[in-house]
This record gives C-alpha cells, structure tokens and sequence, in this order.
C-alpha cells in the first residue's frame, strides 16, 4: 500500500475567512472557499506542486492511486474533507501526523508543524502562507505563485518526514482508531432534523417570554433593558437567583477578606450557572449578560447551520487523542461529549441526530468501566467478583453504607453507593461528596459534612486494596523524580499491564501518560511541598488518586478503542462519547448487531484478563432515543 502525503493551501482573508473566526467545517464549506494549490509526494518519491481551478485540480488530483494508499497530512481532517468535500476523492486510510505527534508527545507539547521540525531537527518550515492572506489564487503572480508551491512543496517533506521518525514502534490499532475518527467528520452518517431543533428553539422563547414577563412585574420594570440593569447588580441578581431557589455560587475577595458572590463574567462560579441544564438558570445569566440566546440555543443554531451546510449531514470532530489520557474530546465548537441528556426538553438536541431513512442508530456504553477497571488494577477482588457475577454493586456498597438491604427500589440510596463506587475510587473527600450528592440531578441527596466523613471511611474500610493503590502511585510519582530504572521500568498495579519509568507511565498499547516537567513545589498556603506538572491549563498538582484517576481512564480508553474496532468490522462506528460506541445500521439489522456488539464489549482484551466488562446496547429511531 503505498503512502500519500497531502498538503492543501486554500485562499483565507484577514478578517471572516479562515481558521482565526472559523471551524474546520465553517471554513471548507464557505462559499468563498477556494484550493490554491496542492502537493503530494508518493512514498520517497519528490513532491509536486499543482495549482488549478476546481476541475482540472480534481482531474490532476486523480491520477494518483488513493484507493489502494494511506493519505497523511499534517491535520488531516482538514485536507482530508478537503479531498472528499470537493473533489470525491478517499483514500483507503487517513492518517495524521497532528495526532501521532498528541499521542506520542502528549497533548502539550505542542504539534505545529513548525515546531515539530525543530523539535526532531529536519529542517525548517517557511512563513510564505503570511503573504498569501487575502489573495485568491487570480491574485498570484506566476512567480508567487511558485514560490508559494515551493513552500506547500516544503510543507508535505517535512511531513513525511516526521512520520517515518513517528511511526517506528507507533501503534498498528492506533492507525485504525486515527482513521475511523477521522471519518467520523469526513464521511458522516447521521443527520440534522431541522424541524425538531427549531421546535425547541420555539418553546425557548416562550420560556424567556415568560421568565421576562414574570421578572418586569417582580421588579417593576417596563422592557428587557430595565431588567438587564437591575440584573446587573450582584446584590439584586443574587436576591433573584434565590428567589427561584438556585444556590449563588460564592469566592473568596482578597480585598474584603471575606465570601462574596461569584457573579462576574469570568467567575468559575457564574460560568457555571450560565452552562447549567435548567433553561431557567440560562436565561437569568442571558439576560443579565443582555445576549440574545443562551449556551443551549446557541448550540442548537450551531448545528442547524452545520446541517444547512452539509445537506443535512452533521460531520462529527473529535480529536483522535484529546485528552492527557487519550480518550477523544470535543472540538470545532461541536462538543458531543457533553449533549444534555437528563433534562427531557434539553434532550431535544440528541432527538435531533437521527440516521439515515431506513437505519437505526445504536448506542453501546461500556458499563461502569472506570469502576471495574479500578477494582481489577487494584486487585480489589471481591469487588471484581461482585462485578463478574452481574451483581448490583451500587446497592452492594449502599447497603453497608446504611445498614440494611438496599435495592433498585431505594432510590436514593442507591443513588448514593452509586456515586461512591464511581467516584470514591480516587480519593475524593467527604466535602466533594457531600457537594456531588447535594448538587446532582435529578435526584439530590443532602448530607452534612460528618454523615459524609462517615460514608468515605465506609468505603475506604472496604476497599483497602484500592487505598493501597493510591499509596503505590504516589511512590511512582516519587521514583520518577528521583527513582533509580537500572532494572528497567517498574510495574504499577496488580497486573503486568501497566509499567512506568522517569518518562512516564508505560500503558499496555506501548502509549504513555506523560507529566511534563514533573517537580515538587513548596505549597505556601498548606505550608507544605507538593508535585505537581506543567499543562495548558497552568500548573497542576498531582497526587496518587488522580494518577490513579489516569491510569484509569487511560486503560478505559484502550479497551473502548479496541471493543469499537472490532465493532466497526462488523457496523460502521459514527461517533464515540466517554465510553461508548454509536452506530448505524439497517433497520433488518438492528438485531443481530445488538448480539455482535453486547458480544464484543463483553471481551476485555488478552492483557486485562480477568477484567469483567459489560455493556448496555440500545437503539432508537434517534441518538437521542437510544
């Protein structure tokens, strides 16, 4: 199979036109895109320049023998939808240089092109694009616009480059999890109902109608504006939040030294009520913030317009290694990892996504996969136990919690042992306990902070393997600053799977979880030293419950992506979100691809034996109803 190496330069403006305003997605499908030019290199062999109108660029474009090659670019799900949008063309494999580079180097190391070529020294990538902002490709003199071919000719050697130095001992599964994501947005499958999004978006007006209205008379004011202005102060718009029962969020003020609302623009805190799931919520933050819409009618204007632009189709893009673990994460302002799905009017969005006439859309979510892969790696064996037999371990762990038996019945019981078996694992507090379980929805459990103290040392008194592995994991974060692998990597956890060294955490694919620049730093206000680890988020501190949190979910991820190739063996994978696979597939079908997939998923991998994996596989007429 031979390789294909792709590199699109495309007209883009200075202001509207582009990267810098738009998504992938807005960009390719604007009506004033326009290909300048492109290059490929075949294998070894010299890259060539071609620069044409659209006809005779498709027409150039296919002498080459993409069925039967691997396409890489340098983010491929740009010039890879270029390929397909515009001139028809796939190739047998997508890869992608941009998401090798995430996968090997972690996510914040950086992946330009430009710095990828200094980071392994094999050459250095021009600044020409910059002149060529605002011209179309009639703009060009025919020695810019060599010089320009020269550049993109550049572009694609460096690329190839980068790949023959990546590719060495690089995951064949992780090639075809590049591939299957990368179609995800280049060839979708499921599509926009219009008609259901602008329902929704018309019983949200009636909403704000009505909160208006309600608002005007609750503070004698006579339009939106008057309103908006009295929101606008702390102290009213707090009184109002409570009225209706929402808790203010608070902060510390350094300069009055005491708890004041958290209500401005930036506050972790009013960020959080302007993205909550109550639409009431949303509005009061819309209206003090006097913009038209809210978070949710914003989203689902979004993907009206994706579908308006894609013949009703919703290209879905992820990034194939998002996350510091690995697992995929949201992108292109298009984030299907966190669609409302507890609140039924809010659902509307999910009821949106629908397949193709004729098919179903299948969900299967991995269950409690954190949970049992914690007990497993742990060596936790009577929790793993419970788990391979199908046991109700939520209620298992509730009824030592309370004393009695609990089953399904006992609500919100369950519920707590619920959110103590998925969250405890990683040394959550009793503080953080008591918040989740207050703060949940739909069913809220409150506790005061000794009740909660009481159920964490519940759970520590039972699972002490699992304590034990908190323990091991911050003496790996210490051998990895000062440690000594004359022996080679060291194993963490009961199972030969996972390994670590002074570069990072060694999981079963040959990946690695990386902690860049790992150091301890004296911690002023806790008056003690604690590590911690450079991120694009800022300096982190890292102790042994969320290593173990990584580990996890890193070993979470691996399992899921292998479960879903095999999956797609079988029924195309469209789509993926935390641990599920979503798929399409005839109506005759739906049947038997239920068995196949609950098969699957029911498999854990040959280096996880003894791992107890499940599943819970359904389909629906819409994403939403599956």
């Amino acid at each position: 199979m031979s390789l294909i190496v792709l590199d699109f330069e495309t007209y883009y403006t200075s202001k509207g036109l582009g990267f810098r305003t738009q998504t992938t997605e807005e960009y390719v499908r604007d009506k004033r895109f326009e290909v300048i030019g492109a290059s490929v290199q075949v294998d070894s062999g010299e890259p060539v320049w071609f620069s044409g109108d659209r006809e005779s660029m498709r027409k150039w474009l296919l002498q080459f023998d993409w069925r039967n090659s691997m396409m890489l670019a340098h983010n491929t799900l740009f010039d890879g939808c270029i390929l397909y949008w515009h001139f028809g063309i796939t190739p047998k494999i997508y890869l992608d240089t941009l998401g090798m580079a995430r996968a090997l180097h972690g996510v914040d190391a950086g992946g330009s092109l430009a710095a990828l070529a200094e980071r392994y020294k094999i050459g250095i990538k021009g600044n020409e694009v910059v002149a060529a902002i605002d011209k179309r490709r009639k703009d060009f003199t025919p020695e810019d616009l060599a010089q320009y071919g020269e550049y993109c000719k550049n572009d694609v050697a460096l690329t190839y480059k980068l790949f023959n130095i990546m590719a060495e001992g690089f995951p064949m599964d992780e090639y075809r999890l590049m591939d299957m994501t990368i179609r995800m947005f280049t060839h979708p499958m499921l599509y926009v109902d219009e008609e259901k999004l602008n329902n929704r978006i018309e019983d949200m007006r009636k909403e704000k109608s009505e909160l208006l209205s309600s608002l005007m008379s609750q503070l004698k004011c006579e339009t939106e504006e008057e309103v908006r202005k009295n929101l606008s102060s702390n102290k009213k718009f707090a009184e109002i939040l409570q009225g209706y029962g929402i808790k203010v969020p608070m902060k510390m003020s350094e300069k009055q030294k005491k708890e004041v609302p958290a209500l401005a623009k930036k506050d972790e805190g009013f960020i959080a009520l302007c993205e909550s799931e109550d639409e009431v919520i949303q509005h009061l933050c819309a209206v003090r913030l006097g913009t038209k819409s809210t978070l949710e009618a914003g989203r689902i204007q979004r993907f009206i317009d994706i579908g308006r632009r894609n013949k009703g189709l919703i290209p879905v893009p992820l990034k194939y290694y998002g996350a510091h673990t690995g697992r995929w994460s949201g992108m292109d302002k298009v984030n299907f990892q966190n669609l409302p799905s507890r609140d039924p009017k809010k659902k509307a969005l999910k009821k949106a996504i629908v397949p193709p006439e004729g098919y179903k859309v299948i969900n299967a979510d991995s269950s409690q996969i954190e949970a049992r892969m914690v007990a497993w790696l742990a060596g936790q064996d009577d929790v793993v136990q419970q788990f391979a037999r199908g046991e109700d371990v939520y209620s298992l762990f509730a009824s030592a919690v309370y004393g009695r038996t609990i089953t399904k019945k006992d609500a919100e019981q369950r519920f707590v042992g619920k959110t103590c078996i998925l969250g405890l694992g990683y040394g959550t507090g009793a503080l953080k306990l008591q918040h989740t379980l207050s703060t949940s929805q739909p069913i809220s459990v409150k506790i005061d902070e000794d009740e909660a103290k009481r159920i964490v040392g519940v759970y520590r008194d039972k699972n002490d393997m699992i304590i034990e592995l908190w323990g091991e994991a911050d003496m790996m974060l210490n051998d990895m600053l000062n440690g000594s692998f004359k022996n080679g990597p060291k194993q963490f956890g009961r199972h030969k799977c996972v390994f670590y060294d002074k570069d990072g955490i060694i999981l079963p694919n040959n990946m690695r979880i990386r902690y860049k620049n790992l150091r301890k730093e004296w911690d002023e206000e806790k008056q003690k030293s604690s590590i911690v680890y450079d991120s694009r988020k800022g300096t982190i501190s890292i102790w042994g419950g969320a290593v173990v949190e990584n580990v996890v979910q890193a070993l979470a991820r691996i399992v899921v992506g292998v479960q879903m190739l095999e999956i797609n063996n079988h029924h195309r994978v469209v789509l993926t979100v935390h641990d599920a696979a979503v798929c399409v597939v005839p109506d005759y079908e739906v049947d038997s691809a239920i068995e196949t997939i609950t098969k699957i998923m029911h498999t854990a991998p040959e280096w996880a034996t003894g791992l107890p994996v499940a599943c819970e596989a359904h389909a629906g007429d819409t994403y939403g109803d599956c």
